[in-house]
């Protein structure tokens, strides 16, 4: 803070003031605006981001001064400071060049006065520009609009502000015989430019013999007329560079303009740049971008130089400027680069600095500066290393770009970038083969994402080989794409590609210009026109061709149309070329046909050939081989899909292989220039070599060639490719990529084959494509499985490359390890370490860890079984389960018997169960290659029991039985399942039946259940009759189950089917419902009914198996008893009647109602649950429907109460009576109002009602006994509540009779909420106040003050007060009296003059004689005293003595009680003329402010509050932030109560701008908080976590928050991105503070790990060990308190420091503990001093 403070001292320069003169006072507000923006900065990161542009800092109306970078037809792309860039549209240029466009859009023909932007506009020329928008594009970069229209860019000049010398910016509007009228966007003054003043420059343009409409000049004004209105203007060269701002030409801050050369003073010079001062009262700063790079290092204080403005931001004020050569002369350019710099790879570039919030600076190796962004640094922030970029470091760069404004280059670091091998147009070339993303799909063709800047267009015509109708079926945005560029064209930006493939895999040679078309030349093209003259050809570049009709065919076509089609890939050979005339003639009638391309001269292999084959290189999507039969000469390629038939097993494969090793028996597929082989397993009968071998039914082995939406392409060997259309599963198919893969191994029926078009239909349902012995067939997948796991198990034996490697293939499941807990995790599952698996990733899931996962603790050793490891991700698996770790004796098992199993672990391709033996087993998940797919509900689960035949009864290599799940007799056990849940309670055997839908059987009834009845139909088979299968009227509240008894012979009807694993119904057109346990009903119809199951805060109920819903708590009933114990009301079984409401949110079950559906209305009763209880505000209840209503506590009951909430809890069942609904759909929840009146509940009840209802202050009458609560005690008075809307205030004068000088002794005998009665001494209907009393005189009832405090009365206090002023007024009122005579006189001696006014009362200075309190008797007095002075007689008429001496007192009595309500020191403002008076006296005190706001809101003005809050923020000095900072906060908290959200946040915006905008965001934070608008609370804390992620108040403020809430877990995710985005230094402050609200909000176990994890860090923080110790005195036990002092007095600490902590060891201890615990702490201090002075003496 001192280095910020020297930097840049508070105040700025000050400018001596000289006399005579008068300093601009709206100057130097602008400039201390520029210093407060400086001074806010408190930390260096906030201080460096003052000197850098950011485009997040760019704001619209920021003026700029920019360099033309590019020049296109449409646009101006504009090189802005700090190398951002902008550009600026044909329409934003001026006036007269829009309107010369709207001209010729309207006409439709070119117009000779319109130039083009390329002809009036050229690279490197300096423009003055605003910004129009800052918007994000659909890359989510920021794109922003410029404007150069001088109507903009000079919207701060007027005509009085021009002065001679200025440097304007001018558009050309008109050309004139003897001049040019030029556009300076002054409004009121015209422009005009004389021809000899214009002829230098146009001869030094060279840009034709004249101006032209709508070009940029840099104007100087020569001359000024007609007081602004007539300014003359010049363009010579010489004058504009050597123009310069000074202070005569009157610049102001709103009127500054970029580009102006002015004379600066250095202020102060610091790493970043400098700080300026210019023009005697303008601050501004340059960046070390815009340093003079040959004076850098040269520069100090006071040194004078010239710079040029380069930006002005109006919103922060502040003024950034350049110090490079290029711009010091105005008419001007910057320094270029060359186009070929652009993209070159300097090998070693050296670091000239390092700025970590923005980038570095490097020196090239040809001496030039260049510039690198954070982020292009490294590849991301994970990967930065700020220490490799010390001054002096080198690295390897390129150059992507070159910012004119700056002139420098822009570089990057990024891997990626150096190695890419296109970055700008110019890197393309035709021909060149590309991958991209599909962007965006259009009418005229595909948008590709080729690199993150450049993107290419993909016409309709080039999407395929053939013409896409619907290219969305094709394509998806985001897929990759190979792509071969047809042309490029940098200047355009346009890049135009191809996706045919035969374009795109072409090894012809690419014809891009008709030089290269020599005559025999043999290439590919495609067709653009077929008519009967032939062929028109396309090529590369636009090179086309023509095939001439007798070239199409050896034989004679007729029609070519017919034959060939547009887009059509041919290949042809040149005739003959005219390259100056773009002649080009071919052929389709090669002479000779090109050989396959051979390399290595080798002989290719047969398909279907198995070959052995070594491993040359890996790359990303599969391995490159060589066949070892031809001596390594035959180069193939196996993709990663094919190295296996088990997909999880191709990517472990891929990752295991190496150069070098030798792949056995692999296939050899086709012949085209490639080299595919496979590892599929075949069988020779399976196999065809032609399409005109196949035959519709044969079984066809082949591989996923692609997954389209509509079905999927299988391919076979020898290049047949068939097609399965979406119903190609027994299941059905929601989505085809859910089924099936790419690559994936599968067996196809062929369906029908088309020999026209050579396609083949498939089938690939299981139930048509197996065997039907599914046993047999999945038991042969698991173990070719583990025969394939074995051979790469050996593999890494016999590479042994590391420790880790050797030690995962040790690994088996069934072996014991011994391992330590490392990390719980919230899921509740553990991971593991030990020595036996070093650098493995052991877990075990919560499952596996026996319930126990939350108590384990760090370091615990425990033994654990090895499940499964999983060699790809390095992962093992593992149990602590006690049935699996015990030691059993091992018995002989046999093959293929059947044994209960449950499953442990789940693998993607098998599945791990037990035994009861106590092995470990392995089970095939899929039964078949095209069994792929499996439903929720057909899934294994971890736990389920099964039924499982051994098929392998030895232990493999990977330590498992081999097993397959039983399919005949196979007992299933009912799932766990919710309480809710109605399922079948015994097991059942499930028996493959014939039944059908409607067939008729005859049973037994077996078992009766309250929701269903088991039959058994047979001696194996069993069924199931649901409770709403057997009464068709069912009484509501009767069981129908309980109507059949076991024994009972019953008939049948099946209606469905119910899943034997899940017990669901299944519909009976469910492929597995003969498997299914049958649901029967001995009902003649089908009426339906509700059963139910009780669950938490809702009833369930059964409409049917298959139909459930949830009845809410408040739908259950209106009577409040059945409410409060619903268990009592409905049974299990029960049937009931209900309404449905509608679905539930997850769409799955019914929601209904026992009471109908109704609709809150105003006056409907209705029950509600009490869920938040407001001390002295009220109740919120939850109403039936998920509506919210609020009660008042005046609405509770007939008879307020004096505490009426005492006896309400949260829970609580209520009665309540809508009173006001909520007018729309916006208004906030909680809107409705109800009350709990008996009177209003129960229209008919006779009570009587003591208490009448005030709904307004029409029911408020003068003289009115009224009782209520009250509400606050002010400086004003006693706020006393009548209604929830309606307040009436009581004047400490009449709270009590005595005189009390402290307001606390209100406060006490008047706490919120306690009830009084009052009686209405006044009320205003139309400011809405009612003046109260409570004087035991008015009310009857005691003082609210006990006699016993001796307190003095007003009685008393009055008549001292008229004795001490008796004596001063007497002179005062003689005076009076006779001034007073003598105008009686007088009108007595003038009868016939007007009257004049009369004077009733002595002469008082005061302004306003009803600011006092005076009686309403002697009002009443004075208007009768009145009234007799207008009768001529009564003034006439003689006083008698008696009389004079009556009114004398009278008025002496009057002035004293005037005066003494002057006096009295606790006398407030009672009127808006007494705070107009106070805040004139006092205008820069907040207090006073915003008790005037409070005024008017206690009136409900809310307008008036308003305008006093804009008065203020007027009126108070800008110097006293903290006071107008007090007043916005005000104006929100107004906002916020009364106000909407979107006048809330026009406030908010504004405080923004206006003061420090953290405190305003966190002042708003608690406006939300305390309002309970905990939504939008987060949120803003979210916007406040992105916008001051560096400050740590913001972080402990959300966590405090997030606490309160009871939100515990999202604290704790708080503290890690706490921790990531703080700076290290402040990591143990924030959290210590974090465990801190963690003791008062959150879980004191948590904090006190916290506490312990850091001062385990950090044993030497005393500070840390004081908190610690200061929170377990306030929250913990003794023991634990003792415990940590005896930690901390045993530490090595500096012996000052162990004084300390000694002391407050014996502080403790002898407050809370004993003599002897006194003893044991001086004696250990005793022996600390003695190890001491013993080591010193040594």
């Amino acid at each position: 803070m001192a280095s910020m403070e020297e930097n840049f001292p508070r105040g700025g320069i000050q400018k001596k003031p000289t006399e005579g003169k008068t300093p601009n006072t709206k100057f130097e507000r602008d400039n201390l605006n520029v210093f407060t923006i400086l001074l806010s900065m408190t930390c260096q990161d906030n201080h460096s981001m003052l000197f850098f542009l950011l485009s997040q800092a760019l704001c619209e109306g920021m003026l700029l001064l920019g360099c033309i970078k590019e020049v296109t037809d449409y646009e101006l792309v504009v090189s802005l400071p700090n190398g951002l860039s902008g550009f600026v549209p044909v329409t934003q240029i001026s006036d007269a060049y829009s309107k010369l466009l709207s001209n010729q859009v309207a006409q439709g023909e070119l117009l000779e006065d319109l130039n083009s932007l390329v002809d009036l506009y050229s690279p490197g020329t300096l423009v003055r520009c605003i910004v129009t928008t800052v918007e994000k594009n659909a890359d989510g970069r920021r794109s922003i609009k410029l404007s150069i229209d001088p109507k903009k860019v000079n919207k701060g000049l007027n005509a009085s502000a021009l002065a001679s010398g200025m440097l304007l910016s001018g558009f050309v509007s008109s050309v004139e015989d003897h001049g040019y009228l030029i556009d300076i966007g002054v409004s009121g003054t015209n422009a005009f430019l004389p021809r000899q003043k214009a002829q230098n420059y146009i001869k030094t343009a060279k840009r034709g013999s004249d101006l032209k409409i709508g070009q940029n000049l840099n104007c100087v004004i020569v001359e000024i007329k007609n007081e602004g209105r007539v300014v003359l203007l010049s363009i010579d060269r010489s004058e504009v560079a050597s123009s310069l701002a000074t202070e005569r030409q009157n610049w102001s801050l709103s009127n500054l303009l970029p580009g102006l050369v002015v004379k600066a003073r250095v202020q102060k010079v610091a790493p970043l740049g400098i700080k300026l001062s210019f023009l005697s009262f303008f601050t501004g700063i340059v960046d070390f971008m815009h340093m003079d790079p040959e004076k850098s290092t040269s520069y100090s204080p006071d040194q004078v130089v010239k710079a040029c403005i380069i930006s002005i931001n109006p919103t922060s004020k502040v003024v950034r400027l350049t110090l490079r050569q290029a711009f010091i002369h105005p008419g001007g350019s910057p320094n270029q680069v060359s186009n070929d710099r652009i993209g070159a790879v300097v090998e070693e570039s050296t670091v000239k600095a390092f700025y970590k919030q923005f980038g570095a600076v490097f020196e090239l190796d040809d001496g030039t500066l260049a510039f690198a962004r954070l982020k292009h640094l490294s590849k991301n922030r994970k990967s930065f290393k700020p220490g490799a970029f010390k001054a002096g470091c080198k690295h390897k760069c390129r150059i992507i770009d070159y910012s004119l404004m700056d002139e420098m280059c822009i570089v990057s670091l990024k891997y990626q970038i150096i190695e890419a091998r296109f970055l700008q147009y110019q890197d393309f070339h035709t021909g060149d083969v590309v991958q991209g993303k599909v962007f965006a799909l259009k009418p005229i063709g595909m948008q590709v994402k080729v690199t993150d800047a450049i993107k290419g267009l993909v016409p309709s015509l080039h999407l395929a080989d053939v013409i896409l109708k619907q290219p969305e079926k094709k394509y998806n945005i985001g897929d990759q794409v190979r792509c071969r560029v047809l042309e490029c064209n940098p200047a355009g930006k346009k890049l135009i590609l191809t996706l045919k493939k035969n374009l795109v895999q072409s090894k012809l040679p690419v014809l891009s210009n008709y030089e290269d078309a020599k005559p025999g030349l043999i290439t590919h093209g495609f067709v653009v026109c077929a008519r009967e003259f032939g062929c028109i050809v396309k090529f590369y570049n636009d090179v086309k061709g023509l095939v001439p009709k007798n070239e199409l065919s050896s034989e004679p076509i007729s029609c070519p149309d017919k034959v060939f089609h547009e887009g059509q890939v041919v290949k042809v050979m040149v005739l003959k070329c005219e390259p100056q005339q773009e002649r080009l003639l071919l052929s389709f009638r090669l002479s000779s046909k090109p050989a396959l391309d051979d390399k290595k001269g080798c002989t290719p292999k047969k398909k279907q050939e198995m070959v052995d084959v070594k491993v040359l290189k890996k790359k990303d999507n599969g391995l490159e081989v060589s066949v070892l039969e031809d001596e390594g000469n035959a180069i193939a390629s196996i993709p990663t899909a094919h190295l296996s038939d088990f997909v999880a097993t191709c990517k472990l494969l891929w990752h295991c292989l190496q150069e070098g090793d030798v792949l056995p028996r692999v296939m050899c597929l086709n012949l085209l220039g490639m080299w595919l082989v496979s590892f599929i397993f075949l069988q020779e009968e399976q196999v065809v070599r032609s399409f005109s071998e196949i035959q519709p039914g044969m079984l066809l082995t082949g591989y996923v060639r692609n997954v389209m939406p509509f079905g999927v392409f299988v391919e076979f060997p020898f290049g047949v490719t068939g097609l399965a259309p979406k119903s190609m599963s027994d299941k059905f198919v929601t989505d085809t990529k859910d089924h099936f893969v790419v690559g994936q191994t599968v067996i196809a029926k062929v369906v029908s084959t088309d020999e026209e078009k050579q396609r083949v239909l498939l089938n690939l349902k299981v139930s048509e494509c197996s065997s039907g012995d599914s046993a047999a067939e999945s038991f042969a997948l698991l173990n070719q499985y583990f025969k394939e796991m074995k051979e790469i198990r050996n593999l890494l034996r016999r590479r042994g490359e590391s420790s880790m490697t050797q030690g995962l293939c040790e690994l088996v499941p069934g072996k014991e390890l011994q391992l330590i807990v490392q990390d719980v995790k919230e899921d509740g599952s553990a991971l593991f370490s030990g020595s036996c698996v070093t650098g493995l990733t052991v877990t075990a899931t919560r499952y596996h860890l026996g319930g126990q996962g939350f108590v384990f603790a760090l370091g615990f050793k425990t033994k654990a079984l090895v499940l499964h490891v999983d060699a790809l991700t390095s992962k093992v698996y593992v149990s602590l389960l006690e049935e699996l770790l015990r030691q059993r004796a091992k018995q002989r098992l046999t093959e293929n018997s059947q044994h209960y199993a449950i499953v442990q672990h789940i693998a993607e391709e098998f599945a791990i169960v037990s035994l009861k033996t106590g092995q470990l087993a392995a089970i095939p998940i899929a039964s078949h290659f095209n069994d792929t797919f499996r439903f929720d509900s057909e899934k294994l689960k971890v736990g389920q029991t099964i039924s499982a035949t051994l098929k392998v009864v030895k232990e493999n290599d990977h330590g498992l039985l081999l097993a397959v799940q039983s399919s005949a007799k196979k007992k299933v056990f009912v799932r766990v399942r919710n309480e809710s849940e109605t399922a079948l309670e015994e097991v059942l055997a499930t028996v493959k039946h014939s039944l059908s839908l409607g067939d008729l059987v005859t049973g037994t009834v077996k078992s009766v259940k309250p929701t269903h009845v088991t039959v058994a139909i047979d001696d194996k088979l069993t069924g199931s009759i649901h409770a709403s299968r057997i009464l068709d009227e069912v009484p509501i509240g009767s069981f129908p189950t309980f109507t059949l008894k076991a024994g009972q012979k019953v008939t049948a009807r099946v209606v469905g089917g119910r899943d034997v694993n899940t017990h669901r119904y299944l519909p009976i057109t469910h492929p597995h419902f003969t498997q299914s346990i049958p649901e029967l009903s001995i009902r003649p119809s089908k009426y339906l009914h509700m059963n139910y199951n009780i669950l938490k805060n809702w009833l369930e109920v059964e409409v049917a198996p298959d139909i459930r819903g949830r009845v809410p708590h408040l739908l259950l009933s209106l009577n409040t008893k059945v409410l409060k114990h619903p268990e009592k009301s409905f049974k299990n079984g029960q049937a009931i009647s209900a309404t449905v409401t509608g679905t539930d949110v997850t769409e799955t079950n019914l929601c209904l109602s026992l009471t109908g559906i109704q609709s809150l209305e105003q006056g409907t009763i209705t029950v509600g649950m009490v869920t938040k209880v407001t001390p002295h505000i009220g109740l919120t209840i939850a109403l039936p429907g998920g509506k919210t209503g609020k009660v008042s506590i005046f609405h509770l009951s007939d008879t307020y109460m004096e505490d009426p909430l005492g006896d309400i809890k949260a829970g609580k069942i209520v009665r309540s009576i809508v009173f006001l609904f909520p007018q729309s759909a916006t208004d906030q929840v909680g809107a409705l109002i109800y009350k709990l009146f008996s009177f209003r509940l129960n229209p008919k009840s006779k009570s009587k009602v003591e208490d009448v209802e005030i709904t307004c202050i029409k029911d408020v009458k003068k003289g009115q006994l009224v009782r209520g609560y009250v509400k606050s005690v002010t400086s004003s008075g006693v706020f006393f509540g009548l209604s929830p809307s309606l307040l009436g205030r009581i004047l400490f004068q009449n709270v009590s009779p005595y005189f009390v000088q402290k307001h606390s002794v209100y406060e006490k005998y008047l706490p919120e909420g306690k009830l009084l009665t009052a009686k209405v001494l006044g009320v205003n209907g139309k400011e809405k106040h009612i003046e109260l009393s409570l004087l035991p005189e008015d009310t009857g009832m005691p003082s609210i003050l006990p006699e016993s405090l001796g307190l003095p009365r007003y009685d008393a206090e009055e008549e001292k007060r008229e004795a001490d002023v008796r004596e001063k007024r007497e002179q005062l009122k003689v005076k009076t009296k006779r001034r007073i005579r003598n105008s009686e006189s007088e009108q007595i001696r003038k009868p016939g003059e007007a009257p004049r006014l009369q004077v009733s009362v002595g002469f008082t200075w005061d302004e306003d004689m009803n600011a006092f309190d005076i009686p309403v008797l002697n009002r009443k007095e004075e208007s009768s005293e009145s009234e007799e002075e207008e009768d001529p007689h009564s003034k006439l008429k003689k006083q008698t003595k008696k009389e004079k001496e009556l009114e004398k007192q009278k008025k002496e009595k009057e002035l004293c009680k005037l005066e003494a309500a002057l006096m009295d020191p606790s006398r407030q403002p009672q009127s808006a003329d007494d705070f107009d008076r106070l805040v004139l006296s006092s205008p820069n005190s907040s207090i006073l402010w915003l008790q005037y706001m409070a005024f008017h809101l206690q009136a409900t003005e809310i307008e008036k509050a308003r305008a006093v809050a804009e008065r203020a923020l007027k009126t108070i000095s800008f110097r006293e932030e903290q006071e107008k900072l007090n007043v916005w906060v005000a104006l929100l908290n107004l906002e916020n109560m009364y106000g909407t959200e979107e006048t809330l946040m026009k406030v908010f915006e504004r405080a923004v701008q206006y003061n420090e905008p953290l405190k305003v965001f966190q002042h708003l934070c608690d406006i939300y908080a305390n309002s309970e608008k905990y939504k939008q609370a987060e949120e803003l804390y979210h916007t406040m976590l992105k916008r001051f992620r560096q400050e740590k108040s913001v972080w402990l403020k959300y966590a405090s928050f997030l606490l309160k809430q009871g939100q515990t877990e999202a604290t704790h995710r708080l503290l890690e991105r706490a921790l990531k985005a703080l700076p290290t230094k402040e990591h143990v402050d924030v959290i210590s503070r974090f465990a801190q609200l963690e003791f008062h909000f959150g879980d004191p176990e948590h904090a006190k790990a916290l506490f312990e994890s850091t001062l385990s860090s950090y044993p030497k923080r005393t500070d840390i060990w004081s908190i610690y110790i200061d929170i377990m005195i306030k929250h913990g036990s003794q023991k634990e308190v003792r415990d940590i002092f005896e930690r901390v007095v045993h530490l090595s600490l500096a012996p000052k420091k162990m004084k300390f902590l000694f002391k407050r060891y014996l502080d403790y201890e002898k407050k809370f503990g004993t003599t002897e615990s006194v003893l044991a702490v001086k004696r250990a201090a005793l022996e600390y001093v003695e190890t001491k002075s013993s080591l010193a003496d040594i």
